[in-house]
């Protein structure tokens, strides 16, 4: 498209996706570097939600109920065969889904959690980011900021409800709102500064 329609900047094309959208943008960013920018808002298993935390939907849920979303094989990571039980096989994993987020650096993107969707696992997902951080800081950008995550009162719980991280500092972001799965707007006015912030140009 960028190449035939005139009024689109390939330097400026962002990615935003929810739920399974959004798990699906994230691997577009990861995959495709033409992509500058990326916004994932509550994707969960297989997004940005750790694996082997086994919280929520479960890789053993999720490989059940879309078994066509996923390649051969990694179904084995939810046994047992019963997905009642915790935890399956997820420790088995050779990777986990803050090495999703790395593959994207270090370019900036944007995760975003509801603290009442414990289907996508809010802490899951804000632990991926805190554990991606490193890479970004090893490709030269400083991540959620100087000093940010230092800040936090708990950084394994992550930033207070309502209140976005990176947003203004850095190149990573996130954030966890009130309520449940969904996009709100809340959530449409901290990505649309997180893009201004770095897809702006002179003129813009």
């Amino acid at each position: 498209i960028a190449d035939v329609v005139p009024e689109v900047d390939p330097d400026r094309s962002a990615l935003f996706g929810h739920s399974r959208r959004g798990k699906a943008a994230l691997w577009a960013a990861a995959e495709d570097e033409r992509f500058a920018l990326v916004v994932g808002n509550n994707s969960g298993c297989g997004g940005a939600a750790l694996s082997r935390r086994g919280y929520g939907e479960t890789v053993a849920l999720i490989t059940r109920a879309f078994p066509h979303w996923f390649v051969d094989g990694f179904e084995k990571y939810g046994a047992p065969s019963d997905p009642t039980i915790r935890p399956g096989n997820e420790a088995a994993l050779p990777v986990d889904q803050h090495g999703l987020i790395a593959l994207i650096a270090p370019r900036p993107v944007y995760v975003a959690s509801a603290e009442d969707d414990w289907w996508s696992d809010p802490m899951g997902e804000w632990q991926a980011m805190a554990a991606a951080e490193p890479a970004y800081c090893l490709l030269g950008t400083l991540g959620f900021g100087s000093g940010v995550t230092d800040s936090l009162e708990d950084l394994a719980a992550g930033p207070p409800i309502n209140s976005p991280i990176g947003l203004q500092t850095g190149v990573m972001a996130y954030h966890k709102r009130s309520g449940g799965h969904g996009v709100n707007i809340f959530d449409w006015e901290q990505y649309l500064a997180f893009a201004q912030r770095h897809l702006k140009t002179e003129a813009s």
